[in-house]
């Protein structure tokens, strides 16, 4: 049975546990999410959880694994976002659970789901590489209204490459600088069911496992994300420079502020 649908997710788990060998040296000395995006001093989880906190949620597991030290200091300086507003309002509450092992990407989702408050309510996960902003009440309201067990946000990416257009005759008729792929991917941003956790593999990947299972089910939605959302994978040294240079040209895809350095 599908999550409560009067409940709407306020827990979340960030997957934080990767090595990010393709973005070396960076991460030879932290792990991934706590890369610095260049020119804002703040390093993407701070943006992560500070995006959550202004989508109502209450509570975040960060499930970490690589130089988790690193990650687990920062959080115990750093002044954490306020969730809600007026009296009422108190910073976004953060814990973290370190793997034993390498669990894989589904191994340390369900290990860190385990953890979550509130384990017969729904929760959002997102993997730890992934910058974005979009609203989170429409992508739950969206999982609610397909009762499904889980919910992938599904992003439309630019190709690194220019691409050609021709005519039926084979003319070239136009060139297209880096446009769209005509395929939608999973953005790594997730809502869950309750029962989610049941279907997540103890050791291994849940896109391997957990998600293709429940697609045949016809238990597996996919949620477009909305025109003009910003959306990045950090991967690579490219993608840093990348989201660096887009955040500075457009302030429409600025996120909100973010949590503020320790000192």
């Amino acid at each position: 049975m599908a999550d409560d649908p009067r409940v709407e997710p306020t827990q979340a788990v960030i997957l934080a546990g990767g090595q990010g060998s393709r973005l070396r040296p960076y991460t030879d000395d932290r792990p991934k999410p706590m890369i610095e995006i260049p020119g804002t001093g703040t390093p993407i989880i701070g943006f992560q959880l500070s995006w959550l906190a202004h989508e109502g949620v209450t509570d975040v597991v960060v499930s970490c694994g690589h130089l988790a030290s690193v990650l687990q200091e920062w959080l115990a300086a750093a002044e954490l976002p306020l969730v809600g507003e007026g009296p009422e309002a108190g910073p976004l509450r953060v814990t973290t659970v370190v793997e034993p092992e390498p669990l894989g990407r589904g191994g340390g989702l369900r290990f860190a789901a385990q953890a979550l408050p509130r384990a017969d309510e729904p929760w959002y996960a997102t993997n730890g590489d992934i910058w974005t902003r979009f609203p989170l009440r429409e992508m739950a309201a969206f999982h609610r209204e397909r009762a499904a067990v889980a919910t992938l946000a599904l992003a439309r990416p630019r190709i690194p490459w220019g691409a050609v257009r021709t005519d039926g005759f084979g003319r070239v008729t136009d060139f297209i600088e880096a446009p769209p792929t005509t395929y939608e991917v999973n953005a790594g941003v997730y809502v869950c069911a309750p029962e989610f956790t049941d279907f997540l593999p103890e050791r291994g990947d849940h896109e391997r496992t957990a998600f293709p299972q429940l697609a045949r089910e016809g238990r597996l939605a996919g949620f477009p994300l909305p025109q003009g959302a910003y959306w990045r994978a950090i991967d690579t040294a490219k993608d840093l420079s990348e989201a660096a240079r887009e955040l500075a040209a457009s302030a429409q895809a600025e996120p909100e502020p973010p949590v503020e350095q320790p000192e």
